[in-house]
């Protein structure tokens, strides 16, 4: 196990193999390479993290202290965990672990489990009402903090599947963003593992023993739409490995002349050059 001062706490007792070195070195450039082409760096600047106790907020939490920690990530970090109020919530880890490593941190109280379980109709999941709930509360929180920006942990994987859901369900082509200002207009909304897989979030936490906290409140709900679209990329994956990233590079190489939206792209208004069409016409042999 790594014991180097040369690391920051959140790395302290990791797996000092070939393999895991690998993975930690990817993750950082991955997380990095978003970070900076999508201009998320203010110097200066304070940053709401959000913590929910899951694989891909750890892993958040770790790279970004990490770059800061090697001087190139210049923002304050402030972690961030919601307690929403669910049954067995185990309230004390978070505090504890983040005492421990020694991080920045706000614990906020906010019972949205309630509204969400009463406001839900039977059938329905609770996913879409406790995510606008929490974000409403994050923002809130960034605020009170003086933050310019709240992170989420947010990896490929799940911009991918939101992508899908948006096609089947939703009839657009839209995911989640890397990068976006709220409705507010006040607040960013950053995204820096946009370029992680989603495997390698649980890798690294796994080899880190982060103490995990499942989320009951929505995973214990089955027939998700995420879950099936999850399930058809899994299956896609197993049969032509590597077709993740390949559709992931696509939400990068979008060409709107290429799709049938008028509003990214003037169709009325596009002209052929007629004078070298023109020309093109007078070459051709006359049909007699």
């Amino acid at each position: 196990m790594t014991e180097s001062s040369d690391i920051h706490p959140l790395f302290a007792g990791a797996p000092s193999t070939t393999e895991f070195n690998k993975l930690r070195k990817r993750i950082v450039r991955q997380t990095r390479e978003a970070i900076e082409q999508y201009g998320m760096i203010e110097r200066g600047a304070k940053w709401l993290v959000c913590l929910s106790g899951g694989k891909d907020s750890y892993t958040l939490l770790a790279v970004l202290h990490e770059l800061k920690w090697r001087g190139l990530l210049p923002v304050e970090l402030v972690a961030c965990n919601l307690d929403q109020g669910q049954p067995n919530f185990p309230a004390t880890v978070l505090p504890a672990f983040l005492e421990k490593m020694g991080v920045a941190h706000r614990i906020e109280y906010e019972d949205t489990y309630s509204i969400v379980t009463d406001k839900t109709p039977t059938g329905r999941t609770f996913c879409a009402m406790c995510s606008r709930l929490r974000r409403g509360n994050l923002y809130r929180i960034a605020r009170e903090e003086g933050c310019s920006a709240v992170v989420l942990g947010h990896h490929r994987d799940d911009i991918l599947e939101t992508f899908f859901m948006n096609l089947f369900h939703g009839g657009r082509l839209a995911t989640m963003p890397p990068k976006l200002v709220n409705d507010e207009g006040d607040l960013f909304v950053y995204r820096p593992l946009a370029h992680v897989a989603e495997k390698d979030c649980e890798k690294f936490a796994t080899a880190m023993d982060y103490p995990i906290i499942p989320c009951d409140l929505c995973g214990s709900q089955d027939g998700l739409q995420r879950q099936q679209v999850k399930a058809i990329l899994d299956g896609w994956e197993k049969n032509a490995p590597g077709r993740r990233q390949v559709m992931f590079r696509a939400l990068m190489n979008a060409r709107p002349t290429h799709l049938l939206d008028e509003k990214l792209f003037d169709f009325k208004g596009l002209a052929r050059n007629s004078e070298q069409f023109e020309l093109n016409e007078a070459q051709l042999p006359r049909l007699r």
